[in-house]
């Protein structure tokens, strides 16, 4: 296996860089710009565009790749909202230059999708559940999804996922899990809505799936995320009450209040059956993590 990673400087590209130096593995980070994390040497990153087919072309050929595992998004769903054409230019048609270029070299092209392909009516969704998305970012992930699905002869995988956190280098954006531990030592005052449910994702979880897909070379979709799906209010209580902090100063609000540009799914979370039974998927609770960060 050689694994080429995109968007190796952010949480998940970061973690499944870990594993693989632990594993000892061929792989290639790649990110836009510089290389933000010190943990991966030089040696193992080299700068691409995923928006270039020139650089793509390039990074294939120096390095070719049996798997790529494609993690680069935008993934700020109100800025994409806001700016549609920037979203489809990256979420989108990365994908489509990605997979002509693993058509080329016959290689397995893996790419993270999302919770919100989901209208959020129903939760606990499986695979085989139809996406009906709510908002931008949600349609240039299940257009991405088309794409791999329907090239002939691709070998893919589609990974998605639901808020997923943890720690690492010089992250660009932060998460809810830090964000709100950070707040919570703090004492700030929150205003927390309790109205959209989601299954927080270890971050070490999903690197580890990822690559086993790939080690097992799987085909299709897959859903991965964590086991509980709680509202975005509980998860700070839980936060909170594992780290002995008072939710005094917490709030409840309803998403209503927000007036965010995008809408998101009231409640998602995924049935975690078929990566149970063909990966050995087993992901942490909340608490078994949170000594962690």
């Amino acid at each position: 296996m050689r694994i080429l990673i995109t968007g190796s400087n952010g949480l998940l590209g970061q973690k499944i860089v870990s594993q693989l130096l632990q594993s000892d593995s061929l792989f290639l980070a790649t990110s836009i710009g510089e290389n933000r994390n010190q943990d991966c040497s030089m040696e193992f990153y080299t700068p691409m565009d995923i928006c270039n087919a020139t650089e793509i072309a390039d990074v294939f050929a120096a390095f070719k790749p049996t798997h790529v595992i494609h993690t680069a998004a935008m993934t700020n769903v109100d800025t994409c909202e806001l700016d549609p054409e920037s979203c489809r230019k990256v979420n989108v048609d990365s994908v489509q230059l990605l997979a002509e270029q693993c058509i080329k070299s016959a290689c397995h092209l893996q790419m993270l999708s999302t919770d919100f392909v989901f209208d959020g009516l129903t939760g606990n969704y499986s695979e085989e559940d139809e996406p009906n998305p709510l908002s931008v970012y949600a349609d240039s992930k299940v257009q991405a999804e088309a794409i791999v699905q329907q090239i002939p002869g691709l070998n893919f995988s589609i990974v998605r996922t639901i808020i997923v956190y943890g720690t690492g280098n010089n992250l660009s954006r932060s998460n809810i899990v830090l964000w709100a531990k950070e707040a919570l030592i703090n004492g700030q005052e929150l205003t927390i809505i309790d109205d959209q449910f989601r299954a927080p994702t270890w971050a070490d979880d999903l690197a580890w799936a990822c690559i086993r897909i790939c080690e097992l070379n799987e085909k299709g979709i897959f859903h991965i995320a964590g086991p509980e799906t709680m509202s975005i209010f509980h998860l700070v209580e839980r936060i909170a009450q594992f780290y002995k902090l008072p939710m005094s100063q917490v709030k409840r609000t309803d998403s209503s209040t927000l007036n965010q540009p995008a809408k998101r799914p009231p409640k998602t979370g995924f049935n975690l059956s078929k990566a149970q039974s063909r990966l050995g998927y087993n992901p942490k609770k909340l608490e078994e993590t949170l000594d962690l960060l």
